[in-house]
């Protein structure tokens, strides 16, 4: 059973109380019933492989507790590689999930999932044309793990990871997100976030 917590559709051009940013982009809007986000030069990730530590990304965060799913459908003008956009499950710098398109060139992106845990982040990746320009995520957690899905063109939701994140809380930050790691000029477009509570 699963019943709606909160949904926000953007129809107005402010935001609601229960939302709150974390490192709040300069650049940011609501029209046309979308949250606009273009980000600085931004990114999230912990030492593994590349040895630096990022933790500057734009969220907007609604804080949940339980077991819940996390949804939006966000749709992105990329300029440059690494641009990215989804959803994100945050606990702190050392502890959280991140699912989103990474552009690469005109040809290739990557649909992908970071969890990071202790302060160490591991990417896993699949292959994704970039001329789609539109995708659903959904996140589901219960308990602390964590089953990530993605949808395009009206397809049936798609397993991308199961992860585990070793956080226990009795709540936890979640929401949207964007980062644009190597140069400004990334638009992402979100038209919704929903949060349902499991039973």
């Amino acid at each position: 059973m699963a019943h709606l917590i909160f949904q926000e559709d953007f129809n107005d051009t402010n935001l609601p109380s229960s939302l709150f940013w974390f490192n709040e982009p300069q650049d940011w809007k609501i029209e046309n019933s979308c949250l606009i986000i273009r980000p600085e030069k931004t990114d999230f990730w912990q030492k593994t492989h590349y040895g630096f530590e990022r933790d500057n990304g734009h969220c907007l965060l609604y804080q949940a507790s339980g077991d819940f799913s996390l949804t939006t459908g966000v749709k992105f003008r990329a300029k440059h590689q690494y641009d990215q956009a989804g959803l994100i499950i945050r606990y702190s710098k050392d502890f959280w999930l991140k699912t989103s398109v990474e552009y690469e060139d005109k040809q290739l992106s990557r649909l992908g999932v970071v969890v990071t845990n202790f302060g160490y982040s591991d990417w896993s990746t699949q292959d994704f044309s970039s001329t789609i320009d539109k995708i659903y995520f959904k996140i589901i957690k219960q308990g602390q793990d964590y089953t990530v899905q993605f949808q395009v063109n009206d397809a049936s939701w798609s397993q991308l990871r199961i992860a585990h994140l070793h956080q226990e809380a009795l709540e936890v930050q979640c929401g949207l997100y964007a980062c644009s790691p190597v140069e400004i000029g990334y638009q992402a477009e979100f038209d919704f976030i929903e949060i349902q509570q499991l039973s």
